[in-house]
């Protein structure tokens, strides 16, 4: 682990993304001692720091940072994680204050090879994503209604759980973004109000754009979702899984998946 440049695992008790969640963070994966789609990770990182006000570090300097780790890591799932930095108490930040910057690596984790083919187990959570306008698409360190929604089932053969907002809408998964195939159409839900907009969605949307498929983001109902042709949820570490049931409903074909699958993988 790295804090501010230097190998450590310690951060300051005042630091915001500590007491408040004050922070973003971006998870990666490294394969060959590649870290996948690091621009658009930055990228994201940038524009979620802007979004709370916090100044992002400077790119050439988490790259610098990042090649050292992938030296020592070539496969590993990377984090940067990037708070407010250190403050006073109470909620208002401090004027003058620097920015805390951390990579941990942890190793890959052993997903069974069988879920990209014959697809998962899911299950449809209890809790509601509160609506949150400045907050939606942010992936900010509060992640407390996800954390929630996890623990919900301890059912090992339940691999992920489908978020609802308190409008009925379905946003995403606790840890994933959806897609829903329909009538050879390819929806993802709305993320204006709630949800977190992760890179390997935005990867999907540009490869639904490059092959002319028709693509919408919108309003997503729980119904919708049941009738789809195929459900599939991405994100950096597993790439792309698809649905193959969740409440009462079952597939067990995933043609249009798995083409996606095939044509990202691997892909910069």
């Amino acid at each position: 682990m790295l804090v501010n440049g230097k190998h450590s695992n310690l951060i300051s008790i005042r630091d915001r993304g500590l007491l408040y969640g004050d922070g973003v963070f971006r998870t990666l994966r490294a394969v060959g001692g590649i870290a996948l789609h690091w621009s658009l990770h930055y990228q994201k990182l940038q524009y979620d720091c802007a979004a709370l006000g916090i100044d992002c570090p400077e790119s050439g300097m988490l790259t610098g940072e990042l090649d050292d780790l992938l030296k020592l890591y070539p496969e590993s799932v990377l984090k940067v994680i990037v708070t407010r930095g250190e403050g006073t108490r109470g909620y208002t930040p401090p004027i003058l204050i620097k920015p805390t910057h951390v990579w941990d690596v942890s190793l890959l984790p052993d997903y069974p090879e069988d879920r990209e083919q014959y697809g998962i187990k899911a299950r449809l959570c209890q809790l509601r994503l509160s609506h949150q306008p400045l907050l939606a698409g942010i992936k900010h360190l509060n992640r407390l209604e996800n954390v929630l929604a996890a623990k919900e089932w301890d059912d090992a053969d339940i691999v992920e759980g489908l978020l609802m907002d308190t409008a009925g809408c379905v946003i995403e998964a606790t840890r994933s973004n959806l897609f829903v195939v329909t009538q050879g159409k390819l929806i993802t839900p709305d993320l204006s109000r709630c949800g977190v907009a992760g890179v390997q969605r935005d990867r999907v949307i540009a490869w639904a754009k490059r092959h002319n498929m028709t693509l919408q983001v919108r309003d997503v109902s729980l119904t919708e979702v049941l009738r789809a042709d195929e459900l599939f949820i991405v994100n950096s570490i597993i790439g792309i899984w698809p649905l193959r049931e969740l409440e009462d409903s079952r597939w067990i074909d995933f043609p249009i998946t798995k083409r996606i699958s095939q044509d990202l993988e691997g892909v910069e």
